[in-house]
């Protein structure tokens, strides 16, 4: 198999073993040609890495951003954004992803099985459906762990890449809609499997602002009148019911508020057919 593949390896420099290994386990990837680039998001890659081809961002641009950064300086039928701390464990997971690609010609993006680096239980952010269920058991995804990811080139333009606004947090929710907003299905693939260590993102009072204001800026760029207003009900409720600290409420409320009245960018809404396409998937998104 000869295909191109533009990777995109993200990273802030403060991991610099893990990094290391995520670049390994990149270049050791078999059946297929790779066009790679190490982004560092406010630090300079080729410092480690004087050999690679590097982007340096001065400043950190957010992890959305970053990532549409690198993809302008790679080429390839498909695009496979990789974070630092994750890695493939086997050297054909490449191949394998683009060989699902070509066989399923409705499948617009594929997020691979992650499987704990280390201690502690598989979280169920990492299982890209509403009904987890079996890890092992593969299936249309209508939400997205992003720290692995493969899509088909034509369609990452045609979206428009991934929300550069948002910083940090639900940027895959975006692109997983948008897949299916221009006719394709998001899959699991629970077949081919990446490394990453389970980490508790609720330490971080950004986590809490983010969250809350991403979760509106989806709705007002994705969803249509009255899906927007339900989505944002919606997670309002579960947001609140899970809070356990005055800290989190707060920085949670500045999120909501500045996502209310902030502006959030453009984006093609939803049709309903996409709509209801993510509700046969599985996850129609009121919720």
């Amino acid at each position: 198999m000869s295909n191109q593949v533009g990777a995109v390896l993200l990273t802030m420099g403060k991991r610099p073993e893990e990094l290391a290994r995520a670049l390994a386990s990149l270049k050791n990837q078999q059946g297929a040609t790779i066009d790679l680039v190490i982004v560092g998001n406010g630090w300079n890659p080729a410092i480690q890495f004087p050999h690679e081809k590097t982007l340096h961002l001065p400043e950190n641009l957010g992890i959305p951003a970053g990532r549409n950064a690198g993809v302008a300086q790679v080429s390839g039928e498909y695009l496979f954004f990789l974070d630092d701390d994750a890695y493939l464990d086997n050297q054909n997971s490449l191949s394998a992803l683009i060989e699902k690609l070509e066989s399923h010609q409705e499948w617009g993006l594929i997020q691979p099985r992650v499987d704990p680096d280390g201690p502690g239980v598989v979280p169920n952010r990492w299982i890209p459906r509403l009904r987890v269920g079996d890890p092992l058991q593969s299936s249309p995804a209508t939400t997205l762990w992003e720290g692995a990811v493969i899509i088909r080139r034509k369609l990452f333009d045609d979206i428009g890449g991934w929300p550069s606004e948002f910083f940090y947090a639900h940027e895959g929710i975006e692109l997983i809609w948008q897949v299916y907003n221009h006719g394709f299905v998001g899959w699991y693939a629970a077949d081919v499997t990446v490394r990453h260590p389970v980490i508790n993102p609720t330490r971080h009072l950004d986590f809490y602002r983010l969250n809350a204001r991403n979760r509106v800026w989806l709705a007002k760029r994705n969803l249509p009148f009255p899906i927007s207003i339900i989505y944002v009900t919606t997670w309002t409720l579960i947001s609140l019911i899970r809070m356990r600290k005055l800290s989190s409420l707060i920085a949670w409320l500045d999120g909501f508020l500045n996502g209310i009245f902030v502006s959030a960018g453009r984006k093609e809404k939803l049709s309903w057919a996409a709509l209801f396409a993510l509700g046969r998937a599985g996850r129609f998104p009121i919720i």
